[in-house]
């Protein structure tokens, strides 16, 4: 529907807004105008000053609809497509380094794999859960999810670790060495959560994203993929660990 903008009680410009946002909370609004002039030029400088006027509008909160403006970002439509492909090749880079360093410490593929499997379940329970919860995944929700599976990984391998330690030690068998390993990630879990919810509304909500997506990867893991991983773990070694 029309979304008329009024200075001094007259009408100075008409965009378009979705008719279905009353009595409903929504995290993507879009907001459309357009530009004349007698050259595309001319009608680009317009389009320019109708989108500085709307911007206006939005902060200083002139909408008939409650509007929390959290942070204003500009970026162009190909700086966001180099983003992703960037944010994909140094995912991909990550994981083979991942796989590389827990190799050349274990010296097994029977480790590497389902730590593997784990870090891409964790990315797409935290993208689901996200998109779930209407999230949007910015720049800093982004670093949430690999503070998330950086957390998830370290984990992982202090579960490997108290599931492959010798009978002589004080945990005999896999079920007390599973026991202690969890009690490790539960105490970290609990520490790292604690230390997120400041976040949630520290810089007026801009660190929002990166606190929102930790969160959900960190119970993610701790519900969901942690008693996977120790369970493949137990299945996998049980006859080292035994």
């Amino acid at each position: 529907q029309d979304l008329n903008l009024y200075l001094d009680d007259q009408m100075v410009d008409t965009l378009k807004i979705s008719a279905d946002l009353k009595g409903r909370a929504s995290t993507e609004i879009a907001i459309s105008g357009s530009g004349f002039g007698l050259n595309m030029q001319e009608a680009r400088r317009e389009a320019l000053d109708n989108m500085k006027k709307l911007q206006t509008v939005l902060i200083t909160g002139s909408l008939p609809v409650k509007l929390n403006i959290i942070k204003t970002d500009n970026i162009s439509p190909s700086l966001g497509q180099e983003f992703l492909k960037n944010a994909l090749l140094i995912g991909m880079l990550s994981m083979i380094g991942v796989a590389a360093v827990v190799y050349l410490r274990y010296k097994e593929l029977l480790i590497v794999i389902p730590i593997l499997i784990v870090i891409v379940s964790e990315i797409l329970l935290i993208l689901g859960v996200a998109a779930l919860l209407g999230q949007n995944l910015d720049i800093a929700g982004i670093a949430g999810i690999i503070v998330a599976i950086g957390t998830g990984v370290d984990d992982q391998i202090v579960i490997t670790d108290e599931t492959l330690r010798k009978e002589t030690e004080r945990y005999v068998n896999w079920k007390q060495k599973i026991k202690k390993a969890f009690f490790i990630v539960v105490a970290a879990y609990a520490a790292t959560m604690a230390s997120m919810l400041p976040l949630l509304f520290a810089g007026a909500g801009l660190l929002r994203g990166f606190a929102i997506t930790t969160m959900i990867g960190l119970t993610n893991g701790v519900l969901i993929t942690r008693p996977a991983f120790s369970k493949m773990i137990e299945i996998l070694l049980k006859d080292k660990v035994e």
